[in-house]
C-alpha cells in the first residue's frame, strides 16, 4: 500500500498542483492569444468557459486563470451579461521585408509622427562605429513618436551620417517614411539591414511619451540599413509598445 502523505508533505503536494495548474493556464493563454490575434474569434467574443474548457480538455480553473492572464495583457475584458470579449488588437509587423513603419502598417490605418528631436549631434563612440565614420562625427539625430490611427505606437530615435541625413532637415518627416526619403535622395532602392529584437521595460520617457505604464515591457528593434553597396545609412533604436504590435516572419531551415 502507498504510505500515506505525512502533514510535512501536503504543502509541497498543493504547491505542485497549483504550479502545474498555473503551467496549463500559461499553455491554455498562449493558443487563446494566437486565437484572438488571427482573428480566431470574427464575433470579438470567446466562447463561454465550459466551452473552452471542453474543447482544450481544461478545468475550468484552468480556463480562468488563463483568461485572467490575457485581461493582464489587456486584450481581453469581462463584460456582464456578454462574456469575455476581445478590447486589445496587436497590429502585425514583418520581419520578412526591409519597409518603413507606414509601408508595413498601411492596412491598418494612417502612420503619422511626431518630430520631437531632429539636428545635428556629435556621434558617440557606438554610434560612429556602427555607421562606420570617425569617432565624433557630426550626425543627424531624429526622435520621432510614431502613432497608428492617432494611438501612440513606437518611439523611434535615428542616427544617419550628415552627408545624406543632412538633406532630411527640408523633407515632411511628420508624413513620411525616412525610407522612403533616404530612397528619394540618393536616387536608389535601400539594400539590406541588420536587425536585433528584445524586451526592454519602459523607462520613465519612453513610458510617458509613449502613454505606457512605467516599467511596461516594450519591443526593442535595433536596425542598421545599408545601401545597396554595404554602406550604412540608418542605425535606429524603436521602442514599440509591447501590447500594440507582434512581430513575424516567415523563416526557412538550410540544409
Amino acid at each position: 500500500m502507498p504510505a500515506e502523505p505525512t502533514p510535512a508533505s501536503l504543502p509541497v503536494a498543493a504547491a505542485r498542483r497549483r504550479r502545474l495548474r498555473a503551467d496549463r493556464a500559461r499553455q491554455l493563454a498562449d493558443l487563446l492569444r494566437h486565437q484572438i490575434l488571427t482573428g480566431g474569434f470574427p464575433s470579438g467574443v470567446l466562447p463561454l468557459e465550459d466551452v473552452i474548457a471542453a474543447d482544450h480538455r481544461a478545468s475550468r480553473n484552468t480556463v480562468r486563470q488563463a483568461l485572467e492572464l490575457l485581461r493582464g495583457e489587456r486584450l481581453v475584458e469581462r463584460q456582464p451579461g456578454v462574456g469575455t470579449v476581445v478590447v486589445g488588437e496587436k497590429y502585425p509587423h514583418g520581419l520578412n521585408r526591409l519597409q518603413g513603419l507606414a509601408e508595413t502598417l498601411h492596412e491598418h490605418g494612417r502612420v503619422t509622427n511626431e518630430v520631437r528631436t531632429v539636428g545635428p549631434v556629435a556621434a558617440s563612440g557606438p554610434v560612429a562605429h556602427r555607421l562606420r565614420l570617425p569617432e565624433h562625427s557630426d550626425v543627424l539625430c531624429i526622435e520621432r513618436l510614431r502613432r497608428l490611427n492617432g494611438l501612440p505606437l513606437s518611439l523611434d530615435l535615428s542616427y544617419l551620417p550628415l552627408d545624406i541625413g543632412g538633406e532630411l532637415l527640408g523633407c515632411d518627416l511628420e508624413n513620411t517614411d525616412v525610407f522612403r526619403l533616404l530612397e528619394t535622395l540618393t536616387g536608389r532602392p535601400l539594400g539590406h539591414a541588420e536587425i536585433t529584437l528584445e524586451a526592454v521595460n519602459a523607462d520613465a520617457h519612453s513610458a510617458a511619451v509613449l502613454q505606457a505604464p512605467r516599467g511596461a515591457a516594450l519591443l526593442m528593434l535595433e536596425r542598421l540599413t545599408c545601401l545597396p553597396d554595404g554602406r550604412p545609412v540608418d542605425l535606429e533604436f524603436i521602442r514599440f509598445r509591447g501590447d500594440r504590435i507582434t512581430m513575424s516572419g516567415l523563416l526557412h531551415r538550410s540544409l
